[in-house]
């Protein structure tokens, strides 16, 4: 009985009442003490152990449950025990990493994130970094010597084209600068400064953090780069740096002008900036801009004149009403000066009732500039239309300039400009007396340009007769009308764009319109000729009245037995006004314009009227625009940008970039080269500008003379070289409110100045020594052109059916029943302006000159002159036939 006894669990006693045995660190200390458990703290490990809980049943349930968990337990913490004890036997626990990262004992991407503890220490170590390095800056830098400063002013050196020295200018002895204390300079005047520039000068540290920010952000990012300084880094920046707008200069001047700030009184900063801040007109300082601009010393100065010089201080060549665009700048430095007066009332240093009283006044009187005597002459109208063009194509600043260090040369051909300054002096000299004629020859003035039509080089010019003494750059005016030398860009834009369809809408696609040929195309010549749109209707005034186009001289033009119709060959010829405004008309004024822009005339100098005058010349282009634009016809129908600098090194060597130069197709080939063939015919004996036949060499060219004889053109070109010559007379007053030209009937003892006189003699004289030596060239051969185009009145083969009939009295109050019909026209055109075609109301027997008469010196016949004007007897065309009628068959209607 006894042997089937079942033994008793081993173990009991007092090892089975001992605890489990400990996991973790203690249980591989006691593991790696060397008793008989394995490594891996496997329970089961020592065999000689009784097993606990029920012998083996109970162990592999433990084992397959929670006993595996306690196992895999017992296993991390002998791996970690047999580190520690490893790092015992080095000598100590691991050291811990300054800056933990990557993270230890993380894992994934926890392991790469940052710390806190990480981010907050970058944080205050990238702060202190920049507290020493901004430190280290303040102590580097030094506050600006002004005197330093001003040794510093360089020359600018300017060269003909060939390379020699043409004059220097921008020197330190031409500089206008004298300092003078804060306490000389008005309050009022210190008052304006603060409330435009900065107007929290008095309180703030020198400087202003967000806008350089800005101002950098811009430079990095291609935008303006300009604002964002204060009244300190504006001092600082005349005094010390340069003008550069870099991220450098910007960073140079912060340091600076915090110190200056922390160092510097900010009365002695407010004068040293008045002191050196430019004004334009080559004034640095207040007293030298007040001497400049009023002719007086800056304590004299008004409350209103000192605002006008704080206008100045954002860019003087934007503000002076005797710089560019004189228009414009007066109306922006009108209303830039009236803001200055509103902010001065708005942070309380000026009263309102003084404003008003100051307001109410308008801008002071500003006197025109006086010139540098070092650039008597030609010499100063060259070295501004040189300086111009840089600052217009953002090449230099003006303030750039006006400080100097540089070497410019510039297109200008020594010869020509000498050839082209003789001849208007020789002119001069021989027919305009002042002391003779004291009422018509006083107040003359020519303008003159010179261009080489193959690459837009302004090659010469002629500004006035002296540059200190005449303030206008008369080459490059837009002020004077130039007539009929615009007729040449009617012609063009009638071969390249054509005439519309009378049939057709106003605005007509290309295959609507009709390209005219010089030669086979004909219009009305007749002196008085009533003006009809495309369609045929007379056209009319603002005021309802009917618009009707006197020639020169009161003179019919064309065949009598043939209607007075005239090809437009010898239109252009003589000069025939009533053709090329009824042509104009027949375009379409807007395309015309367009066209005269493609040649290479400014649209800013262009009229902007739509009346029938436009085609006769009362825009404005400068002589070197109409010789540009004439030199694109010379060229074939390649317009060039033109261009008066080649080549500019900077302060230090460099060469700076200039603008490329571009040339485009704006005519055809055929277009242009008919143009020119019509324009040999004005310069041909019998031709209104006859007189170049002393040239020696083919020439095309044409005059041009305008209403009330204020002015005078001639315009001709060589395949290699483009001239315009300009006369005109213009009172002493400057300024754009009183600017009033004069009637020239009787001056230099001619009975009417036109360009066939003065001006072309100038052209004539003064291409034959510019051209001496080069090699004669002929023009490019013609190829025909257009179809036969006739205008109103000028279609053959008239019938009644196609003769309008006569507007009743009602339409035209003027007109008689009882008026009888005048003799039969004369073939001869000096006799036509006393009789006219029997019923033709567009003519009348009272002569309606436009401004004079008379032959031009060379016998030939110079119509120019936007007359005429609106008004005259109504009436139809009587039997000049259909006055749609474009295109004539055999049947003498439209094909």
């Amino acid at each position: 009985m006894s042997g089937n006894r079942r033994k008793p669990p081993q173990g009991r006693g007092r090892r089975a009442a001992q605890p489990p045995p400990p996991s973790g660190r203690r249980a591989a200390q006691r593991g790696h003490g060397g008793g008989p458990a394995s490594a891996s703290g496997d329970a089961s490990g020592d065999r000689s152990e009784p097993q606990a809980y029920g012998g083996r049943a109970a162990a592999r349930k433990a084992a397959q449950g929670g006993g595996r968990r306690r196992a895999a337990s017992a296993a991390v913490g002998a791996q970690t025990g047999r580190r520690a004890a490893g790092g015992r036997g080095r000598g100590g626990p691991e050291r811990k990493r300054f800056i933990d990262y990557p993270r230890a004992n993380k894992s994934g991407v926890r392991r790469w994130l940052p710390s806190w503890k990480l981010v907050t220490g970058s944080f205050f170590g990238f702060v202190g970094l920049l507290i020493v390095a901004f430190a280290i800056g303040l102590w580097m830098v030094e506050v600006p010597d002004q005197a330093k400063a001003d040794a510093r002013s360089q020359t600018n050196v300017y060269y003909w084209e060939n390379g020699d020295r043409m004059a220097v200018a921008g020197a330190e002895g031409e500089k206008n600068r004298q300092n003078v204390s804060l306490s000389q300079m008005p309050k009022s005047l210190q008052h304006a400064v603060v409330a435009s520039e900065n107007e929290t000068f008095w309180e703030d540290s020198g400087v202003d953090p967000m806008g350089i920010a800005r101002a950098a952000f811009n430079m990095a990012t291609g935008g303006d780069t300009q604002g964002g300084s204060t009244i300190t880094q504006q001092f600082v920046k005349n005094n010390y740096l340069t003008q550069d707008q870099t991220i450098k200069r910007k960073v140079t001047e912060l340091f600076i002008s915090i110190k200056a700030g922390a160092t510097m009184d900010k009365g002695e900063i407010l004068e040293g900036y008045l002191n050196t801040a430019y004004f334009g007109r080559g004034a640095f300082g207040v007293q030298a801009a007040s001497q400049a601009y009023f002719g007086k010393d800056v304590a004299k100065i008004s409350a209103s004149e000192g605002a006008y010089l704080t206008t100045l201080l954002n860019g003087a060549a934007l503000y002076d009403p005797y710089e560019g665009d004189r228009e414009a700048n007066e109306a922006r430095s009108l209303k830039k000066w009236r803001s200055v007066i509103h902010r001065e009332v708005e942070i309380g240093k000026m009263k309102k009732s003084k404003a008003k009283e100051i307001l109410a006044k308008d801008l002071p009187n500003i006197k025109p500039p006086k010139k540098a005597m070092d650039k008597r002459g030609q010499k100063g109208y060259m070295i501004d239309l040189a300086n111009r063009y840089l600052v217009n194509n953002d090449v230099l600043t003006r303030e750039q300039l006006n400080r100097g260090g540089y070497q410019i040369t510039t297109t200008f051909d020594k010869k020509k400009t000498f050839a082209l300054r003789d001849s208007v002096n020789k002119v001069y000299k021989e027919n305009i007396d002042e002391k003779k004629r004291p009422d018509l020859d006083s107040h003359v003035q020519f303008g003159g340009a010179s261009v080489s039509p193959s690459d837009g080089q302004i090659v010469a010019i002629y500004g006035g007769k002296d540059y200190i003494e005449h303030f206008t750059n008369n080459a490059d005016d837009t002020g004077v009308p130039v007539g009929s030398t615009f007729k040449p860009f009617v012609l063009a834009s009638a071969m390249s764009e054509g005439v519309r369809d009378r049939n057709g809408p106003e605005t007509q696609s290309a295959d609507m319109r009709h390209l005219v040929n010089p030669d086979t195309s004909y219009y009305d010549g007749r002196n008085k000729l009533l003006i009809r749109d495309y369609n045929g209707e007379i056209w009319k005034n603002k005021e309802g009245e009917y618009w009707r186009q006197t020639n020169d001289g009161g003179k019919d033009y064309g065949d009598a037995d043939d209607g007075y119709r005239i090809n437009l060959r010898e239109a252009m010829k003589h000069s025939v006004n009533s053709p090329y405004v009824q042509l104009g008309m027949d375009i379409g004024i807007p395309t015309v314009r367009s066209s005269a822009e493609e040649a290479g005339l400014l649209e800013s100098s262009l009229n902007k009227s739509n009346s029938p005058s436009f085609s006769l010349g009362i825009s404005t282009p400068s002589a070197i625009r109409m010789a540009g634009a004439y030199g694109t016809f010379a060229a074939e129908g390649k317009r060039n940008d033109l261009y008066s600098v080649k080549k500019v090194i900077g302060q230090k060597g460099e060469n700076l970039s200039l603008p490329a130069h571009k040339k485009e197709q704006a005519f055809t080939p055929q277009v242009a080269n008919n143009v020119t063939d019509v324009l040999t015919d004005v310069t041909a004996p019998g031709g209104t500008g006859s007189v170049a036949q002393g040239l020696g060499r083919p020439s095309a060219g044409k005059t041009g003379t305008t209403d009330g004889n204020k002015s005078a053109w001639f315009v001709g070109y060589t395949p290699q070289l483009s001239t315009a010559v300009g006369m005109w007379r213009l009172n002493d007053d400057a300024s754009v409110k009183n600017r009033k030209f004069l009637e020239m009937f009787g001056t230099g003892g001619q009975k009417k100045i036109h360009g066939a006189s003065f001006p072309a003699e100038i052209w004539t004289a003064y291409m034959k020594d510019a051209l001496e030596g080069t090699s004669v060239k002929p023009f490019p051969k013609a190829t025909p052109i257009g179809e036969k185009v006739y205008g109103p009145g000028a279609s053959p083969d008239p019938t009644p059916t196609e003769t309008s009939p006569p507007p009743s009295p009602s339409e035209d109050p003027s007109e008689s029943p009882s008026e009888s019909p005048s003799k039969t026209p004369s073939e001869s055109p000096s006799d036509s302006a006393t009789s006219c075609p029997p019923l033709d109301p567009t003519c009348d027997d009272d002569n309606g000159q436009d401004g004079g008469g008379g032959d031009p010196p060379d016998g030939g016949n110079d119509n120019e002159g936007p007359g005429g004007g609106p008004g005259g007897d109504s009436g139809d065309t009587g039997d000049t036939g259909d006055p749609g009628n474009w295109i004539a068959g055999s049947n003498g209607r439209r094909e």
